[in-house]
């Protein structure tokens, strides 16, 4: 094992299942904060955990961060024939919308305890769960079926009900992405999207259930340009989205990654785009598609976590909590009938 060291402030990906000696060399001198796991890094269980605990033990920090995006439905990087098929959010939605608000709730938290017993199981300790975009009608399809609703109040209340569920299972949440994707008439993987709606109406809908989840200990941003607040910059790499709305008006205080560095929707250099996040606040620089000369990129201007970026990215992990007991089989049986009732 390698001897611990302060992290630095990004989370990177890897290529296959297993690391390379470039990439073991590259994740012991770069020291990056966290891991995210893609389906390209899955083959089975016995691989994800040794997968898991090679990084731990290459960066010399036990409780380093795993992150996977396990959100069920479109979003799902675990999955048969090892693990379950979960419904993408859109399924809770639609229960809430039909009159029961709370078998929704129910529902959504027990899917997402369950996710994250199977994440746990593996080592993975933190899911980017949940997408707390609102579904709206002049959106792009990226959010869609992943969207808990259209109003903010029932995207908030499922949410955190997913959070919940998660968090009792062992596993951290990240609320993305803030301040809201919903709008937003283009994918931010391929283009930048560009929302023209009046400052007002976003607090009082795409920023609410941001809001109202504010409390949350991990968030990621969200690529989009809000011309009511800055014209120039998305979110990720905007001072005064920042400032403003995240920090300020929806009040997260918990720690923020950028959402991938790699996406179509930035421009520039990887080591430009990783210097712009920071720049305008973000704690943390997430880098998705395991290229290594990229990851080196964004590792060369990612600073060694400290101040109040450290102290966020600590009290994340301090909510790390003893699972909740349960009897899984009993638990995945009431959760099929929940999904059969919807």
């Amino acid at each position: 094992m390698s001897q611990s060291t302060a992290p630095r402030a990004f989370i990177t990906g890897c290529a296959g299942t297993f690391f390379t000696p470039d990439e073991v060399d590259f994740l012991r001198e770069a020291a990056p904060w966290g891991l995210i796991l893609f389906r390209r890094n899955v083959e089975a269980p016995a691989q994800v955990a040794a997968l898991v605990n090679a990084f731990r033990a290459i960066v010399g920090r036990e409780d380093a961060p795993v992150l996977i995006d396990q959100e069920g439905g479109r979003v799902q990087r675990l999955g048969p024939p090892h693990w379950p098929v979960y419904p993408p959010a859109e399924v809770f939605a639609r229960r809430a919308e039909d009159g029961d608000p709370q078998a929704a709730a129910t529902a959504a938290r027990l899917g997402a305890r369950l996710m994250a017993t199977d994440l746990a199981a593996v080592g993975i300790n933190v899911d980017c769960v949940p997408c707390a975009d609102l579904r709206l009608p002049e959106g792009h399809g990226i959010i869609g079926d992943r969207a808990y609703g259209s109003t903010p109040v029932q995207v908030a209340a499922l949410a955190r009900a997913a959070a919940e569920g998660l968090m009792s299972g062992g596993v951290l949440p990240v609320l993305k992405h803030i301040p809201g994707h919903g709008r937003a008439r283009a994918d931010s993987h391929e283009s930048l999207p560009v929302v023209e709606t009046s400052r007002a109406e976003l607090e009082a809908t795409d920023f609410e259930p941001f809001r109202l989840l504010a409390d949350l200990p991990l968030g990621m941003t969200a690529h989009v340009v809000y011309t009511a607040i800055d014209p120039d910059r998305p979110a990720t790499t905007s001072k005064r989205v920042i400032d403003e709305i995240i920090r300020g008006h929806i009040g997260f205080d918990g720690a923020l990654m950028s959402d991938d560095l790699s996406m179509g929707a930035l421009a520039g250099s990887l080591a430009s785009r990783a210097e712009a996040s920071f720049a305008a606040g973000c704690d943390l620089a997430l880098h998705c598609n395991g290229r290594i000369d990229e990851m080196r990129e964004v590792a060369s201007r990612s600073p060694v976590l400290e101040g109040e970026a450290a102290r966020r990215c600590a009290a994340a992990l301090a909510r790390i909590a003893p699972v909740e007991e349960m009897v899984l089989s009993e638990a995945r049986a009431r959760f099929s009938d929940m999904i059969a009732a919807s």
